[in-house]
């Protein structure tokens, strides 16, 4: 899951965060968020009637083709189980690697294998191309779209989905207990592989919704399109255009009545979730040079005034080491928090202990849950990453740098408007450098910035995962937001003008990005039967 996007230009969100938490959370209304303190349960998938508590607006009877549908649906992926763990075993295997043009033969031989993956099941695929690379002499992977059936049901509710078939790297010396691109599965039931989870094992799990219906002999329940793309590790590069000409009238996307993504996370390892939320990001560099070449400081050092020095002063202005953000008027641009939002938190299935467990130290500024998940969530952060130009192998390097680069972002929330947050760092950097005093010379610039997005979890696609979720694991989701960025959700939210939905597989401790990355054989088999049972209820859902 890409964590930034290309340079655009900035712009305020088209409604503010309060109109769209007034529509979430009115109030008025008694809905709340408490999760049941039921235990998980896998094998009997009973059916929960429950009250119109929120989100949840559920008949008091299931519907009666419901139940015998996803009973039989939910036996066939158990008995398919081994074919699908083989499925993506096959697909770990290819190297589609997006971010070394050298492995580009593999990013393309992996969008190949997923689209024939979907005609062998009668879907209708193609392979669109999306130019060439910016800045590289190479083709950009195809987006694999599609459609099942092949030919519309007019009867029926469009879905479409998004995935993406390119991973991070990874090299068995960046600490890799296994081969990375050879599927292994330990007596835990933990398959571990780069793009297990992020994000082979959703996009192979809507392959396999549709095989396991085919072959249960279950109608599917909704008109299904896919978008899979190749670029999502590097910027999905060439994609937003795509999409946004996709979604015209009579266009390939053109009838989508809501969206699903799956390419997140549970908080934990027990509790699903659904995700409503994302912050956004702004990156930036601050650059300061001075020398017209680097100098030894046994002959230059104090006589000089050094770059390295003049950034570190610099960038010790925009963070202090409790989090906050000490660019003036920053923290001025997000939204209050509502007493209707501030309650979802006290409910969510979240442990500090198991946070830091994560971390590998008790190094977390909150001692408590709610502050925890709120500066991770919904308030800005700005962290610092690193120094272009400065030394940094082993040993030492009596090196004066000619130039740096100091690298930051900003996570971003409610109501920012991302050119002000640029406006404001731009202006904090130039005033810090100009009180140095220093005769080197200083330029801060956005390197690239991609915007915060908020959903309603009221609306009925939603609901309908929801209800899946509670139909498959015996609990009610929590809802979420993240601190991450997935941009392409906003381009499919403004492209489509529909509601987006962001329905995880794994959990959080899949380890997507860093080294020994897996997912529970568990949660792909049961993920198989969520995504399915999604579809059955977002094809019944009352729109409302």
């Amino acid at each position: 899951m890409l964590k930034g996007v290309t340079c655009r230009q900035s712009y305020s969100y088209s409604s503010t965060a309060s109109r769209h938490l007034q529509r979430a959370f009115p109030t008025s209304s008694t809905y709340s968020l408490r999760p049941t303190s039921r235990p998980l349960l896998h094998a009997t998938h009973k059916h929960y009637s429950t009250t119109a508590e929120w989100p949840y607006i559920y008949r008091r009877e299931p519907s009666p083709t419901m139940a015998p549908q996803l009973d039989s649906y939910f036996k066939t992926v158990d008995d398919l189980s081994d074919h699908f763990i083989g499925r993506l075993r096959d697909a770990v295997a290819i190297p589609s690697i997006s971010a070394e043009t050298e492995r580009r033969g593999d990013v393309v031989k992996m969008g190949m294998f997923l689209k024939s993956q979907l005609e062998a099941l009668g879907a209708y695929m193609e392979a669109r191309p999306l130019g060439r690379q910016p800045g590289k002499d190479i083709d950009l992977p195809p987006a694999i779209i599609g459609r099942y059936p092949a030919k519309k049901d007019d009867t029926k509710r469009t879905v479409l989905v998004y995935g993406h078939y390119d991973v991070q790297p990874a090299d068995v010396t960046d600490g890799w207990n296994t081969e990375p691109f050879k599927l292994t599965i330990d007596k835990n039931d933990r398959m571990w592989g780069r793009g297990s989870t992020d994000d082979k094992g959703p996009v192979l799990g809507w392959v396999n919704v549709i095989e396991a219906h085919k072959k249960a002999g279950v109608p599917f329940p909704v008109n299904l399109l896919m978008c899979f793309e190749g670029m999502e590790e590097s910027g999905s590069e060439g994609l937003d255009d795509f999409i946004t000409a996709e979604c015209k009238p009579g266009k390939f996307f053109a009838d989508t009545e809501a969206v699903c993504i799956s390419d997140n996370y549970w908080l934990g390892t027990k509790q699903p979730c659904l995700t409503y939320g994302l912050r956004g990001v702004s990156a930036f560099g601050i650059e300061i040079s001075g020398p017209k070449s680097d100098l030894h400081s046994g002959v230059y050092g104090g006589t000089v005034q050094e770059p390295m020095t003049d950034l570190i002063r610099v960038m010790a202005t925009l963070v202090d080491g409790d989090g906050k953000i000490l660019i003036p008027g920053i923290n001025e641009l997000v939204a209050p928090m509502t007493e209707d939002e501030k309650s979802l938190y006290k409910d969510i299935a979240f442990s500090v202990d198991e946070y830091q467990e994560g971390i590998g130290a008790k190094t977390t500024i909150f001692p408590d849950k709610e502050n925890t998940l709120q500066h991770r969530w919904r308030y800005p952060s700005l962290s610092l990453h690193g120094i272009e130009g400065a030394f940094s192998g082993e040993g030492v390097k009596t090196v004066i740098p000619r130039k740096v680069v100091g690298k930051f972002s900003i996570r971003t929330v409610p109501d920012m408007d991302l050119q002000k947050v640029t406006d404001l760092t731009v202006a904090h950097c130039n005033s810090v450098f100009k009180k140095l005093g220093s005769k080197n010379t200083a330029k801060t610039e956005c390197l690239h910035d991609g915007r915060w997005w908020l959903a309603s979890p009221r609306h009925w696609n939603f609901t309908a995962a929801a209800k899946a979720t509670e139909k498959v694991y015996g609990v009610k989701p929590d809802m979420t937001r993240e601190g991450g960025s997935i941009p392409v959700t906003l381009t499919f939210e403004e492209g489509t003008k529909k509601n987006v939905l962001l329905l995880p597989m794994g959990t959080g401790t899949d380890g997507a990005h860093s080294a020994n990355e897996k997912l529970d054989k568990r949660n792909y088999i049961e993920g198989v039967k969520l995504l399915g049972a999604y579809l059955h209820y977002v094809s019944e859902e009352p729109m409302n």
